[in-house]
């Protein structure tokens, strides 16, 4: 079968959608379909583009048998609401024009966001005469309303509009959790139309888990140090003011907050950590692959933050690989947010409300002096991640979803 998949982010990305987005393709290489990514050039979660792609328009990387076509996009420094549309705006633009030079495929899995990527799949699809799936990791209009980024009530519609025409047109909408696919219900998109396809991980067998101690040695952190960690994106919807608040009221002197990655909220965080006087966190960049499995294995338990009002339906990808590395969860999310939901389903963390640091402060001090309760935690994770194995729910996908 010949596929397309369209969507924003792919590797080298090593945060949010694009590592989703390669191993789908890389998958479904390996099951010995015709695939291609249509994409754009590295810049995420840094906003910046590589060097070396700045002035480049179109290319075709040829990445482990997948041709991969590079549309150049507009990158702004500080990506408000207005730029971001022109962001998102110049990737449909590009691609939808690289796409209409392409082989006609037999589908095209579009990854949202960008919402738009739906309108010009219909179109695409018209003109190829192929049916689309409307693959949503973020359902970007609620999220954004949630956390009043958007209060221009004309463009809300406007959103609102291109999403329900996106639904109605697409072969199939699939989204990566349950409570996505209860919002789907909401807006009228039919039963039969819906597909769960969650984000993916792979579970490292025992004789593969790296030795712990190492990331510690390499950044001088000490053995007996409780390392409580948060890695990924850092954006505005994480609400990762929350850790560096807490700090101040943290009594245990072993526990050690780590920060890492990148995005458009770092420079706050590392501001207010500079004006907390913060000296019980640390903030790292993204780490690559080998260094952030060291990272993992060191850590004691795993940080997952979300802003207030911004997790209903959204499902964080990072607390997978958490979970396949038996680290307890932190979770900082609103009761009714789907990382909530998943915590009490699974009984692999603790959970916290996202405006009350001393509260987090005070579990934290508590889970740290607790080894039996955080090897119960772990293990609890481990065995509910089980159901986002790769191999397992890619197979359900092309099964279902390519038909």
């Amino acid at each position: 079968m010949r596929i397309v998949v369209w969507g924003i982010n792919y590797a080298p990305e090593v945060a949010g959608i694009g590592p989703h987005n390669t191993a789908l393709c890389e998958y479904l290489k390996r099951e010995r379909h015709d695939v291609e990514m249509l994409t754009t050039f590295c810049y995420y979660p840094a906003w910046r583009k590589l060097p070396e792609d700045e002035h480049c328009i179109y290319r075709t990387d040829n990445m482990d048998g997948i041709p991969v076509h590079r549309c150049w996009h507009y990158v702004p420094d500080r990506p408000g609401n207005r730029l971001r549309i022109l962001h998102e705006l110049s990737f449909i633009i590009t691609s939808t024009l690289r796409f209409l030079a392409l082989k006609r495929p037999d589908f095209i899995v579009v990854v949202s966001p960008p919402l738009l990527i739906g309108a010009a799949a219909w179109l695409v699809g018209l003109v190829k005469r192929a049916p689309f799936i409307f693959h949503v990791q973020d359902l970007q209009p609620d999220g954004a309303v949630g956390l009043g980024m958007l209060k221009t009530h004309v463009f809300v519609r406007a959103l609102y509009k291109l999403e329900a025409f996106a639904y109605r047109k697409a072969h199939r909408v699939s989204g990566i959790s349950p409570g996505m696919l209860e919002v789907f219900f909401k807006k009228q998109v039919p039963a039969s139309k819906q597909l769960y396809f969650p984000n993916t991980v792979v579970l490292p067998k025992n004789g593969e888990l790296q030795q712990r101690g190492r990331f510690r040695a390499k950044h001088g952190l000490g053995p007996d140090e409780f390392l409580a960690l948060h890695s990924g994106n850092l954006g505005v919807k994480h609400g990762l003011q929350i850790l560096v608040e807490a700090s101040r009221f943290i009594k245990n002197k072993r526990i050690k907050i780590l920060i890492c990655g990148d995005g458009t909220a770092r420079n706050l965080v590392a501001d207010l950590i500079a004006q907390r006087g913060a000296k019980n966190i640390l903030m790292l960049s993204l780490q690559a692959d080998s260094d952030y499995r060291d990272m993992l294995a060191d850590a004691d338990i795993c940080f997952i933050t979300q802003e207030k009002g911004s997790g209903r339906s959204f499902f964080p990808s990072k607390l997978l690989n958490a979970l396949a590395y038996s680290k307890p969860v932190f979770a900082v999310a609103d009761a009714e947010s789907e990382l909530s939901r998943v915590l009490d389903e699974g009984g692999f963390g603790v959970k916290v409300p996202p405006d009350e640091p001393e509260t987090l402060a005070l579990e934290l001090d508590r889970v740290s002096t607790d080894p039996e309760m955080l090897a119960r935690l772990g293990a609890a994770g481990r065995k509910f991640v089980g159901q986002f194995e790769r191999e397992r729910v890619f197979a359900e996908f092309v099964r279902t979803g390519l038909r």
